[in-house]
């Protein structure tokens, strides 16, 4: 592995400094410096120490990483004041209402001879409307919690991931107690501080109540109507706050997929966590870890190929149901059942596969076992293999 590709992160349990290969590390280092790049992804996910490997030394007390939670950062950024190093790092910049006319203007004044990595810990792409003075400057990038593209392909490497999540520091620790107060200031953070700096909610207890109620219903059709029962909300104000969490990665919805020859149910999303790890239902955080590594891939190819990808589930009026299915270009790829067992394949593959064109059918698990064929009935296969052999990350 080359060196210069490592990133750095926090001690295991065991008391080593990890490292590795962040997935997007070589493609940033290519595409920083032709345009602005834009990194967007969950709070703690790693892109501030991503970011941080591109400079030397790779620390925070470096010239050039400056944070907009930092007044006398903000300053040197709004002067454009920086060390002779080629490439600065804006983090958190997205809570600065004025960062799109900074970020060009640090564009047209010193590209290429300086380049800038910006990170935020909202979507970038939504908290940049009102206008377009962006166009033609950034590449745009969503970094994503760690999976088996990143750490690896065996059993062992799965069963951590189940565990712990994918998100890097509680991955590393492997501590059930720092997992669970981790994840109790995650939500905290977002709702009381990035949530409150950005938008309009007043009610931001209620709001902090339907991210916990949330874990309990991912997998599941979401419904908006026994939101609002719950809370005592308007259907408008659950669907506004879902939104809101959205934009701030800590979860996201899938639509269904309305093949033209099944009664496919057409309007209820399914939701998911950006950290599976949060969810306390076995299956459902199952489901929820092969929707991010679906959904990671799917972003990398929109980000890194241009290609436009959407990830759907699949469910007629009847309840027979596909748990993902992957559109590229507004065409079905591939579709995804998960279980946790590795005895039976799917009944309902034979009956989408007769009505709809959907190419491959493949069943993920958690065991061993790897059977069937993925053109002509269904592939049974482990998430493990899956991934190394048809969900790769390739550049």
């Amino acid at each position: 592995m080359d060196m210069n590709l490592l990133v750095l992160y926090p001690k295991s349990k065991r008391g080593q400094i990890m490292s590795f290969h962040r997935y997007l590390r070589p493609i940033i280092e290519k595409d920083v410096h032709e345009k602005v790049i834009l990194l967007g992804g969950p709070r703690q996910v790693g892109k501030t120490t991503l970011s941080l490997s591109f400079l030397n030394p790779s620390i925070k007390s470096n010239e050039n990483y400056l944070s907009w939670d930092a007044l006398a950062d903000r300053e040197k950024m709004r002067g454009l004041q920086f060390s002779s190093q080629p490439i600065v790092i804006f983090d958190e910049i997205h809570k600065f209402k004025g960062w799109r006319n900074l970020v060009k203007s640090f564009y047209d004044k010193l590209y290429p001879e300086k380049q800038l990595i910006v990170t935020g810990s909202a979507k970038l792409d939504f908290y940049k409307r009102g206008g377009d003075s962006m166009l033609g400057r950034y590449f745009y990038f969503r970094l994503h919690p760690l999976t088996l593209h990143e750490i690896g392909y065996k059993a062992s490497d799965l069963e951590q991931l189940i565990q712990y999540g994918g998100f890097p520091e509680p991955f590393f620790k492997s501590d059930k107690r720092f997992l669970k107060r981790w994840q109790n200031e995650m939500i905290e953070k977002i709702v009381r501080e990035d949530v409150n700096d950005l938008e309009n909610v007043k009610d931001l207890s209620s709001m902090e109540l339907l991210s916990l109620a949330l874990t309990d219903r991912v997998g599941s059709p979401l419904s908006i109507n026994n939101l609002r029962e719950n809370l005592d909300v308007s259907f408008d104000t659950v669907e506004r706050w879902i939104q809101i969490l959205e934009r701030f990665f800590l979860v996201y919805r899938i639509a269904p997929y309305g093949a033209p020859r099944i009664r496919a149910v057409k309007k209820e999303k399914k939701l998911y966590f950006w950290n599976w790890a949060f969810v306390e239902n076995q299956g459902a955080r199952w489901e929820n870890l092969v929707a991010g590594h679906l959904m990671k891939y799917c972003d990398f190819m929109k980000d890194v190929h241009g290609e436009r990808m959407e990830l759907r589930y699949l469910r007629d009026i009847d309840g027979r149901e596909i748990d993902f299915v992957i559109l590229k270009n507004n065409k079905p790829l591939m579709a995804v059942e998960c279980k946790t067992g590795e005895k039976s394949a799917s009944k309902w593959a034979s009956y989408f596969r007769e009505r709809t064109s959907i190419p491959t059918f493949y069943q993920v698990h958690q065991g061993s076992k790897d059977y069937g064929s993925a053109t002509k009935d269904i592939r049974v296969l482990p998430l493990t293999v899956f991934c190394e052999e048809v969900l790769q990350l390739k550049f």
